[in-house]
């Protein structure tokens, strides 16, 4: 378990006691999961857990956009893999409220610039993409093959998403979570994009 601050861990502890977006978890498309606990892998997670800051001033969640992420915003990130399986959770607190935000995993850790955490990864990757034009194809960029967790934020800027895809993460090949500016598009030649990357969190999944 990764933590980088008590304080972080007790506003979360108290925003999911409280409930999580006034309403149930949600999925990567969006739909209610529902309240059965069968629906989670049973095993212990891994947990990163951040406050936002500007660019220099952190590697491990950096906001780029302080009106839609602002400094002192948490994210907390859980990642269990069982049975061939993994679950990706993300509560966030603190965020802009009543507000649409795409987020997904991609391949490099944060930096003091929104770029420098890669693309998305892809668990097949596609082989028409390159660094400077990532994929676009839906056949490709889907939260089948990536990690989406797009959310809507509640009134007081707390947000609860969860994905699960059925494969595992190559070791070392996928390192943040970037947040973006609007849910994910999913139609072709647009597949994949969100907008701008308002924020970053730095996690080793």
């Amino acid at each position: 378990m990764r933590t980088t601050s008590p304080a972080v861990g007790l506003a979360l502890t108290a925003f999911l006691v409280a409930g999580c977006a006034q309403g149930a978890p949600t999925t990567n498309d969006g739909s209610a999961s529902g309240a059965d606990p069968s629906a989670q892998p049973t095993v212990e997670p891994s947990v990163t857990a951040s406050i936002f800051l500007p660019p220099g001033e952190s590697t491990g969640a950096v906001t780029y956009d302080e009106t839609a992420v602002p400094e002192g915003a948490t994210a907390d990130v859980q990642v269990r893999v069982q049975d061939g399986s993994t679950y990706v959770q993300f509560t966030g607190t603190g965020l802009e409220a009543d507000r649409d935000f795409g987020a997904h995993v991609h391949t490099d850790p944060c930096g003091e610039n929104p770029d420098d955490a890669g693309p998305h990864y892809q668990d097949e990757a596609d082989p028409e993409a390159t660094k400077d034009e990532p994929s676009t194809d839906p056949a490709y960029a889907n939260p089948e093959n990536e990690v989406w967790l797009d959310m809507t934020t509640d009134s007081s800027g707390n947000a609860y998403i969860t994905s699960t895809v059925d494969w595992e993460f190559r070791e070392g090949e996928a390192n943040s979570l970037v947040l973006h500016d609007e849910h994910t598009s999913t139609h072709e030649g647009h597949a994949g994009t969100a907008g701008d990357r308002l924020a970053c969190v730095t996690v080793e999944f």
